[in-house]
């Protein structure tokens, strides 16, 4: 059975979904582990994570909340494979 254009695009969106919700996943940890350490003046790399914010952190929360409606809309006017 020949996987269709639109099933081969929904495997690549969710490949890079899984990849982005490992990144942002990351990312959160370090900035809980880097807030933490700041407030007992350690410093633990917050403010590295503070200069990454607003280019590398928001783009890849941006990307997981567009990939995730993107899904989503396409499976709900996807039809139903029988």
């Amino acid at each position: 059975m020949p996987v269709s254009t639109l099933e081969k695009l929904i495997a690549v969106i969710n490949r890079i979904l899984l990849i982005d919700v490992f990144l942002v996943a990351f990312f959160f940890l370090w900035f809980i582990t880097a807030l933490v350490a700041e407030s007992l003046h350690w410093h633990l790399g917050w403010q590295v994570w503070q200069s990454l914010w607003q280019s590398v952190i928001q783009p890849a929360i941006g990307l997981l909340m567009l990939g995730a409606i993107a899904t989503g809309v396409i499976n709900r006017f996807r039809k139903p494979s029988k």
